[in-house]
């Protein structure tokens, strides 16, 4: 098929490659303005148009550029972790197809994997859904249920999610557009909406189940206070019902092995996590 495809972060380059890969002919990629890195004002490319760039790939920041796409001839727009709503008279112009990471209709919108997690779901998965102008409200085409390991971080359990994800794609789009362009099913079920995690969330409460900030921890970013400065904990393991820190990270240094900061930080009795 003639694509047009619109992404942004890492976990969309597998799928981009993929389709790539499978033959299809991508004529625009459309994804995030450069964005300045570090100290310097140096612009750094978003890893979908790297990606992009070196397909030889024509790159746009411009949503309506998809609209010159159709004029060339495009038949089909991919989204995959774009991260901006695509406006209705974009939508009008082509059918358009999103990768969305949970099993619709639960956790709609930005943060599936992430509260997938935090909920304890014991399945999660990548429907291939009809793009419309609500929030992941369009029918499925396709759908791969992906387990959720008890140990499994946001990171482990992202990538089967875009592994599962480039395989659905690349299946879907093998049958020409016509044959099932048209057949999407209806979402059924309770709707659940994933609300983009805030920072406040990632703030670690003791009085909370250890299930709960094991799972916390495992999302990735949970940090606490200790002696009046942040600590980070990156993993964590659950041994008979208690917490067992295995990985930290004091503020201004780097990560470290629990045992290497106790034996350094030497913490008295009577000294807790999250006082200031």
């Amino acid at each position: 098929m003639r694509i047009v495809y619109l992404g942004t972060p890492e976990m969309a380059v597998p799928p981009l490659q993929a389709l790539h890969a499978a033959g299809h002919e991508i004529l625009l990629v459309v994804t995030r303005v450069d964005k300045k890195r570090g100290r310097g004002s140096a612009l750094s490319p978003s890893p979908v148009k790297a990606a992009a760039l070196e397909l030889d790939i024509a790159v746009s920041h411009e949503p309506d550029d998809v609209l010159g796409a159709v004029a060339d001839g495009a038949e089909l727009g991919v989204v995959v972790a774009y991260g901006r709503l695509i406006k209705p008279h974009i939508l009008d112009a082509i059918p358009m197809i999103n990768a969305h990471f949970s099993l619709l209709p639960r956790w709609r919108g930005a943060a599936p994997v992430e509260r997938a997690l935090l909920a304890g779901d014991g399945l999660t998965g990548v429907d291939i859904m009809r793009l419309e102008e609500g929030l992941d409200t369009g029918g499925i085409y396709a759908e791969t249920v992906v387990p959720i390991g008890a140990t499994s971080t946001a990171a482990e359990l992202r990538s089967e999610l875009v592994d599962a994800a480039c395989e659905l794609l690349v299946k879907t789009l093998s049958d020409p557009l016509g044959v099932w362009i048209d057949s999407a099913a209806t979402q059924i079920g309770d709707t659940v909406y994933a609300a983009k995690l805030t920072k406040e969330e990632f703030a670690i409460d003791w009085t909370q189940p250890v299930v709960h900030i094991h799972r916390l921890i495992r999302v990735g970013g949970a940090w606490t206070m200790f002696r009046g400065k942040r600590l980070k904990i990156h993993a964590a393991d659950l041994v008979d019902g208690k917490l067992a820190l295995v990985t930290v990270q004091p503020e201004g240094k780097g990560p470290m092995e629990f045992a290497a900061w106790r034996h350094g930080a030497q913490p008295t009795d009577d000294e807790l996590f999250g006082e200031l």
